[in-house]
């Protein structure tokens, strides 16, 4: 699949992978592929954790809502990207009948994560460079005007 021109990223929550998802790859296409996330369930909000690792990289979540499927307004999306193995079936079911591809790419739950604040940041950071590194390696860096 060349590049899409919509992709949706989803988990079970909606406020840590999936979001975190979608402000990486917007940044990684600079604004030329629309992205959005849902979940299976919509939480309250965003996780404090994903929220200081992303704002660590410029990114500021706080303003995020956590949305399921049924939320969604827009469903004419190219590539739908679960992060949980939960989240694959209901991408799966989304893209049925559609003109929608499904990929998976099972992201590790940072909120399991014990020890200290630092180490639970730490699990947080490691998703995060795990969607930078999965984006890269699918879609390839972005080109640089002159390069």
């Amino acid at each position: 699949m060349k590049t899409p021109f919509a992709i949706l990223f989803a988990c079970n929550l909606n406020r840590v992978r999936s979001p975190m998802a979608a402000a990486l790859a917007g940044r990684l296409f600079d604004g030329a592929v629309f992205t959005d996330s849902c979940g299976l369930f919509a939480a309250e909000n965003v996780d404090p954790f994903a929220q200081a690792v992303m704002q660590e990289v410029g990114f500021d979540l706080a303003e995020h809502r956590p949305k399921t499927f049924q939320d969604l307004r827009d469903s004419s999306f190219d590539l739908v990207i679960s992060l949980t193995p939960e989240a694959k079936a209901w991408a799966e079911d989304f893209a049925s009948g559609r003109d929608m591809a499904v990929e998976h790419w099972p992201i590790p739950d940072p909120t399991l994560a014990t020890g200290s604040r630092e180490q639970k940041l730490e699990a947080y950071r490691e998703v995060r460079r795990d969607l930078e590194r999965r984006l890269v390696a699918r879609f390839g860096r972005p080109s640089t005007p002159g390069a």
